[in-house]
């Protein structure tokens, strides 16, 4: 998607998480200390650091600034501040903003990590690694009286997938690869249809989505014997004409990701898709030996994989994240695209006629 804030034709330009569910089932909702001092590591890759970027564009008003280590080239364009600024100018935690590959939290970001909870900073994280399992972070927080927020813990008790037809409708985005636009584009169709008088909400399914949002469940941190009934848990029964837009994740073309794709494909039962692409990307995020698949060939292997639990699935129409291209370029692209698939195709953060005719097929 494009960036709205070099954008100003954009008519979506994020203010607050104002679509989260109030039906969250107990132990989906989170409740994180803010204003955020976004921590972008040591990343080279801005793919890598989506959950910076998502953070400022749909939660700008609870992000103060970023800090990164000297390595990193990667910036969200919030002030730069060290973690005793941020606290001074009423930062009250610091988020890793980063989702690197196998959500690990290396030793070089550690000094960071202890600066930040010595300023007086809460620490918050969905990376695989706890940050309350770490010693040395969970020693330090109790020794300056802060907290450890580690949003990808699953809750407890968690169902198995029971297969069983929900109530309510859903749609799901899916991708050609990994950070490209998922997130986004749910949160942006939410917020349309919400904005059309629709009853219509975004559910997060990933550590970004929930920081957003305040409620979800990381599916990807979940037992795979019980990643679909978790699917199921984020979007359960809902008024016939209630909407749920569910943020996708993954890829099932990704050689690493794809089980947590089809889980939450299996789970959550949407009866309309979309699916987001970057044009222009053709390999895998970190698995360059892998093209990136056709919006046909993934349209063709989620219907296949999704009429398991609801025969009825089809797709609404296309995303793409036109960033990196001109406003005509991108006209181009997406006309081309519509054309070819005989879907609507549309750039959601540049907004326009055509995604307007998106959120016509998605209602």
């Amino acid at each position: 998607m494009s960036d709205p804030a070099s954008d100003p034709a954009s008519d979506l330009t994020p203010d607050t998480a104002s679509s989260a569910a109030p039906d969250a089932p107990p132990g989906l909702t989170h409740v994180l200390p803010a204003p955020y001092l976004l921590f972008l590591g040591d990343t080279t890759v801005a793919g890598f650091a989506k959950t910076a970027f998502g953070l400022r564009d749909w939660a700008g008003e609870r992000c103060i600034g970023e800090y990164a280590l000297p390595e990193a080239s990667v910036s969200t364009g919030l002030p730069r501040l060290t973690p005793r600024e941020a606290a001074l100018g009423g930062a009250r935690a610091m988020v890793i903003g980063v989702a690197n590959q196998g959500g690990i939290i290396p030793q070089g970001w550690m000094p960071a990590l202890l600066e930040a909870l010595e300023a007086g900073l809460d620490l918050v994280a969905g990376m695989h690694v706890r940050l309350a399992d770490i010693p040395r972070l969970r020693e330090a927080a109790q020794r300056h009286g802060r907290r450890l927020h580690d949003v990808r813990t699953p809750p407890a008790g968690l169902p198995i997938a029971s297969g069983r037809k929900r109530s309510g409708r859903r749609i799901l985005t899916v991708g050609t690869d990994c950070a490209l636009g998922k997130k986004y584009t749910a949160l942006a169709i939410a917020r349309g249809l919400a904005g059309r008088g629709r009853d219509a909400c975004f559910r997060a399914s990933g550590q970004t989505g929930i920081m957003i949002a305040g409620v979800g469940l990381a599916l990807d941190a979940v037992v795979a014997d019980f990643a679909a009934g978790a699917a199921e848990l984020i979007s359960p029964d809902a008024a016939p004409d209630h909407i749920d837009v569910i943020e996708g994740q993954g890829s099932l073309f990704h050689p690493a990701y794809a089980p947590v794709s089809l889980a939450l494909l299996l789970g959550s039962q949407p009866d309309l898709f979309v699916v987001c692409h970057e044009p222009g990307r053709t390999a895998i995020l970190g698995h360059a030996h892998y093209p990136v698949p056709s919006i046909a060939q993934v349209i063709e292997q989620t219907v296949l994989a999704g009429k398991l639990t609801n025969p009825a699935i089809r797709c609404a129409g296309v995303s793409l994240n036109t960033s990196a291209f001109t406003s005509e370029e991108a006209a181009r692209i997406l006309a081309e695209t519509s054309q070819a698939l005989g879907l609507p195709a549309a750039d959601p953060m540049r907004g326009g006629l055509a995604f307007e005719r998106l959120l016509d097929a998605c209602q």
